[in-house]
């Protein structure tokens, strides 16, 4: 890494995180997230930080055991896990619970539906049991499927395609193939697209990985690489994606806009964009590769880092803030 930042349009590269940054991934997960946590009583009161807390204790251990699993699979058991713990957690009679030995508390309230049927558990027929158990699996599913519905923030589309005019732009994301398509033509088009084939991932892709503007049916797409966790084999904050991320573009003379010279890193030519400290920020540092924090201003999760270190170089409260400080640099 160079010692001074030197101007945002020094780079070629944007390397962005996608749910939390461009799309609003923790209204999506909360609000998907809602009806499992008024089915159980310590969960019933919990504030949306609680609530997101308690979800990533549970994701973050699933992806360091699993990190071969599809994210909408990997979802779906987290929601799996969490409710066994609220089942577990509404049997016992205290006036605090938590899932991580800390927040959040117990909430007082009337017993829940579930705290009622499970005194009679036992006298469930077979029939009810399967039916019992195959609800429970329809619920997990959905949740695991709630990707498709996240809403994209305002100002991202415009910024994307604003940017794209500046830089290449690859995707490192926490998702599989299948649940980025339907984020892949939102980003693209603003909206949900009339047609979404453009969006899709090929079956009959000529490079290693998803470069979606080489393809006939480019649509809009303002992406030049889309690497997901399936294609990296790895989840962030793990550092393999990045690497890989990086090793890909140093060999895409596209991806730069030539070879690289002698004397010249391919970390120099990057930047990563991203809302997440946690997840981002502090495995792109540890690279050597400079950031620029999207701080969105109503998220509670992965914004603050012990003895409020700042490992990114460039900060703005919003998409649109970044790109229209690119084009007053790129101006001058």
């Amino acid at each position: 890494m160079s010692t001074t930042p030197g101007k945002l349009t020094d780079r070629k590269v944007l390397i962005f995180d996608v749910y939390g940054t461009l799309m609003d991934w923790e209204t999506g997960l909360y609000d998907a997230l809602k009806p499992l946590l008024l089915r159980y009583k310590p969960s019933r009161n919990w504030t949306r930080k609680e609530a997101l807390t308690a979800f990533g204790s549970v994701e973050l251990d699933l992806q360091t055991q699993f990190p071969d699993m599809l994210y909408a699979d990997l979802l779906a058991k987290v929601h799996e896990v969490l409710e066994q713990r609220l089942k577990a957690l509404s049997s016992k009679d205290t006036s605090s619970s938590t899932l991580d030995g800390g927040e959040p508390k117990e909430p007082e309230g009337a017993e829940t539906a579930a705290e009622g049927a499970s005194a009679s558990t036992s006298a469930l027929t077979g029939s009810d049991e399967t039916k019992e158990a195959s609800s429970y699996a329809a619920r997990h599913k959905a949740f695991g499927d709630s990707i498709k519905n996240w809403s994209i923030f305002s100002d991202t589309s415009a910024a994307l395609h604003s940017l794209a005019k500046h830089y290449k732009l690859v995707v490192l994301s926490n998702v599989d193939r299948d649940s980025f398509q339907y984020t892949h033509g939102v980003l693209s088009e603003g909206r949900t697209p009339s047609d979404p084939s453009p969006y899709l991932y090929p079956g009959n892709k000529t490079t290693r990985f998803w470069q979606p503007q080489t393809t006939a049916a480019a649509g809009k797409s303002p992406f030049t690489l889309i690497l997901t966790a399936q294609d990296t084999g790895c989840y962030k904050p793990s550092l393999g994606g990045f690497q890989t991320a990086l090793e890909y573009i140093k060999s895409s003379p596209d991806l730069l806009g030539g070879t690289l010279k002698d004397g010249e890193d391919v970390k120099d030519k990057v930047l990563v964009v991203a809302q997440s400290l946690t997840h981002d920020h502090v495995p792109a540092s540890q690279l050597g590769v400079r950031s620029v924090w999207i701080d969105r201003q109503a998220a509670v999760m992965c914004n603050e880092l012990p003895g409020g270190a700042e490992p990114y170089s460039w900060k703005f409260e919003t998409m649109g803030e970044f790109a229209k400080a690119v084009e007053e640099e790129a101006a001058q």
